[in-house]
């Protein structure tokens, strides 16, 4: 009696969560997250000791990892670039055209603050949360664009648009009307 008595507490509490995750991304044990490791560059010599900055306290270094300009440098790009403040030359018309009927400054918060409230009124159910299972596809269900849909719409127009997978899967008596879930079965 106490066990189904503790359970139904459990499943109680955890329905009550308001947690906004959807995705169950948390790792599974308390090894080393490899991601964090960035190798070191070299150390070097100066040509001229003279000309060294003063060290200052939690500044930079030149043997600093710098991950990001290093993978924008690998890429083909300016790291010079990363630094830069403002809207580039190329971008000021675009900018121009979007913001001509008013801009709001703080849109990035406020679409992050609608975006957790949807997210919270999405959240995990009891037993999602107790089997640690995501549940990401079924709270952007309604924003989520049925490819197939959206090509049979376009093909009439003349607009080319690539090809879709089947709609059916091998084995499968019905339709996959959304993406996620092919996804899904094909595991």
């Amino acid at each position: 009696m106490r066990a189904i008595a503790l359970t139904t507490t459990m499943l109680l509490l955890a329905a009550c969560s308001t947690d906004p995750h959807l995705m169950n991304t948390a790792s599974s044990g308390d090894g080393p997250d490899e991601f964090a490791i960035v190798p070191t560059k070299p150390l070097s010599m100066p040509t001229d000791l003279n000309v060294l900055p003063a060290p200052t306290p939690g500044g930079g270094n030149i043997t600093d990892a710098t991950p990001q300009a290093d993978a924008v440098a690998a890429l083909g790009g300016n790291p010079g670039q990363l630094a830069a403040q403002g809207v580039g030359a190329a971008d000021g018309a675009l900018l121009a055209y979007t913001s001509r009927l008013g801009r709001d400054a703080g849109i990035r918060q406020i679409t992050a603050q609608e975006d957790l409230e949807w997210r919270s009124r999405h959240s995990r159910r009891a037993l999602e949360i107790l089997a640690r299972t995501n549940v990401y596809y079924r709270a952007y269900e309604d924003m989520t664009l049925d490819s197939w849909t959206e090509a049979d719409r376009w093909r009439p127009t003349g607009v080319q648009v690539p090809s879709n997978p089947p709609r059916y899967l091998p084995g499968q008596a019905e339709a996959v009307n959304r993406p996620y879930q092919q996804d899904r079965l094909v595991d």
